[in-house]
């Protein structure tokens, strides 16, 4: 459990208690219900993470882009719902060499234009995978309700497999920037689990060259 979600939870149970106490407990269910829900949305479950030369997806959600770059690497788009969890991971094991904030709008997260005009923290992660140097870049991505991102990590932190690094709050979308030594593993329409699902692997690894 995120400590978000107990924050909101007891705040929305103080206004609960105060409408009884002032009219009546039918009164209050709205704030209980939403309560209850605050304490589901900022739930933290534990993942399996995957070893191998791999990278995981940094968060749940449906992979609504993949874009080719001119370098022959990718972008993948993920978009998390309301209903996601919304705790973010690192798709590789390494150091934080970079950490950018970039002011912007709040489109609609699931739309292209997310990417590049969006709010959002922008993390280089580089690290040894499969026994090949690589770089991984992800970006946590504002969304239309979501307006507020936490990163608990600084540059210069060492990352484990699938670390938690932070979340979005309410609604969101993460885009993964890969290097042409990455094959991608998903499809947009995929369904996809931070920290235990599998993205891309390695081309090095398999002996593509």
């Amino acid at each position: 459990m995120v400590v978000y979600g107990i924050y909101y939870a007891l705040g929305l149970v103080a206004a609960a208690a105060v409408v009884t106490w002032l009219l009546s407990w039918h009164f209050a269910i709205p704030f209980y219900l939403l309560a209850g829900f605050c304490l589901w949305f900022f739930r933290d479950p534990e993942r399996e993470i995957p070893s191998g030369p791999v990278a995981v997806s940094p968060a749940d959600g449906k992979v609504v882009l993949i874009v080719p770059d001119d370098a022959g690497g990718h972008r993948i788009s993920v978009f998390l719902n309301v209903f996601n969890v919304h705790v973010n991971r690192t798709p590789i094991p390494g150091r934080i060499e970079n950490i950018e904030y970039k002011r912007g709008r709040f489109l609609v997260a699931s739309k292209e234009g997310a990417s590049h005009s969006n709010e959002q923290n922008i993390i280089t992660v580089e690290g040894v995978v499969g026994g090949e140097r690589t770089r991984v870049v992800f970006s946590q991505i504002a969304g239309l309700i979501a307006r507020r991102i936490i990163c608990y990590k600084k540059i210069g932190d060492v990352l484990q497999p699938g670390e938690r690094v932070g979340l979005i709050k309410f609604g969101s979308r993460v885009d993964v920037f890969l290097g042409p030594e990455w094959s991608v593993t998903v499809k947009v329409g995929d369904h996809v689990a931070g920290g235990s699902s599998i993205i891309a692997s390695l081309q090095t690894a398999e002996g593509i060259s």
